[in-house]
């Protein structure tokens, strides 16, 4: 395990960009971090970020969950937009993360700032702009994270401590036949996570200090040890060289561990 960043105010939301650069929050300070080349950049862009997922443009998308809102980043010209702040009229629960499926339409988590609460959400912004709730009464809705073909999302659910699949239908924006694939255990729960090729997952568990792998059909295969106890989020790497990525709040970390297995773009 190597140590790539210390001293981050609260990181999440690891991501790799169609470049190889590791890109990650620091939530506390408002800042998107790139990790490139063995050297750090830092960008203020206020508020709260959290989660990121990047498009097909090399465009960041990242969560608000001070200005509750969906929010994009250019990096070849600093600048940012709030493409969604609103879902009937009413402010976003405290977006949290969030990913893409393979037609463009990106889904994320609304868990609001309780785990015991009951209202979390996930909702589906479309190519048109339309903001649709696509699952309620969820208890902290955390993590996603979808299979190769975009049929499948994974959710994490903080508040139950459960790993939840899904169907998805993307023509019709619709979630179907849930399923609980796993229970991570914890003092608090499932947070961030990511799936390699063979759809294994590899999430965060908050609290308990280790990153969880998990089999497709639930099995837990291997506990990753951290230095910290509060690890957020993770990814992999899609070319298989930079292995297992993951943010971790304790100590203000960013952690590479080697893996032999591919992410997902």
């Amino acid at each position: 395990m190597r140590t790539l960043i210390n001293n981050i105010a609260f990181p999440e939301g690891p991501a790799f960009d169609r470049e190889g650069a590791i890109w990650l929050v620091e939530k506390e300070a408002g800042n998107l971090i790139c990790y490139k080349d063995n050297q750090l950049y830092r960008y203020f862009v206020d508020g709260a970020p959290n989660g990121i997922a990047i498009d097909t443009d090399n465009r960041l998308w990242f969560c608000d969950s001070k200005q509750n809102s969906i929010r994009t980043f250019d990096p070849a010209t600093g600048t940012t937009n709030t493409i969604a702040d609103q879902l009937d009229d009413q402010p976003l629960k405290m977006p949290n993360d969030l990913a893409f499926d393979p037609k463009g339409r990106l889904l994320f988590t609304c868990p609001g700032d309780r785990l015991t609460d009951g209202e979390g959400y996930v909702c589906c912004l479309t190519p048109e702009g339309t903001v649709l709730k696509i699952r309620t009464g969820m208890y902290y809705p955390n993590g996603l994270a979808f299979n190769r073909e975009g049929t499948r999302l994974y959710i994490a659910e903080t508040g139950t401590r459960l790993i939840w699949k899904f169907c998805w239908d993307a023509d019709t924006a619709l979630l179907s036949q849930p399923t609980i694939v796993a229970n991570t255990g914890g003092t608090v729960g499932p947070d961030g996570m990511a799936l390699d090729e063979a759809e294994n997952i590899y999430v965060a568990v908050y609290g308990a200090g280790v990153i969880q792998k998990i089999s497709r059909d639930g099995c837990v295969t291997a506990a990753i040890p951290l230095p910290g106890t509060n690890p957020t989020n993770c990814a992999l790497d899609p070319r298989g060289s930079e292995g297992l990525i993951v943010t971790e709040a304790e100590k203000g970390m960013l952690l590479q561990i080697p893996i032999d297995a591919r992410g997902l773009l």
